[in-house]
């Protein structure tokens, strides 16, 4: 990938990436790549060559590259994203105060993600929903990049 990098697919790579992934990026060339934990696990550690799985052998080797490569940094993670306080966030855009209560008390305790997302649906928002977090998500990107000082554009094609 050359750049500027595609806002979406930096976009693509934060959502993708999770507790055990890491989404990358390197900041000259754009390209974008995510990495399990034990991808790179097995990268750190060379004594181990023999253990890693033929089907896994490329991505072990990407690892070793953006570890050795001071140009790839990771994107923004999930505790970067803080998908909570998102979704606390569009509790306090919605205008009926029935709804925004019923929401707030949803994102309380544990389930918090599962009751929220129940509680979209049941009330027809789910839709508002999934564009203020895509919005959020872009706004994360957006940030990220022009901290890097990486180039991207807003085509999606």
């Amino acid at each position: 990938m050359a750049l500027p990098v595609k806002l979406h697919a930096v976009v693509d790579q934060i959502e993708l990436a999770g507790d055990e992934m890491t989404a990358y990026i390197n900041r000259k060339t754009g390209d974008l790549i995510i990495l399990t934990d034990e991808d790179l696990s097995y990268a750190e550690d060379s004594d181990n060559d023999s253990l890693i799985p033929d089907w896994q052998r490329e991505a072990v080797d990407q690892a070793r590259q953006v570890l050795a490569d001071d140009d790839y940094i990771a994107l923004p993670d999930s505790y970067d994203v803080h998908e909570y306080r998102i979704m606390e966030h569009f509790c306090y855009t919605i205008e009926d105060e029935r709804v925004q209560n019923i929401l707030l008390r949803a994102i309380h305790g544990k389930g918090a993600f599962r009751h929220f997302k129940d509680k979209i649906h049941q009330e027809g928002i789910n839709k508002n929903w999934y564009l203020f977090r895509d919005n959020a998500l872009q706004q994360i990107a957006v940030d990220f990049l022009e901290n890097q000082e990486i180039a991207f554009t807003r085509e999606t094609e």
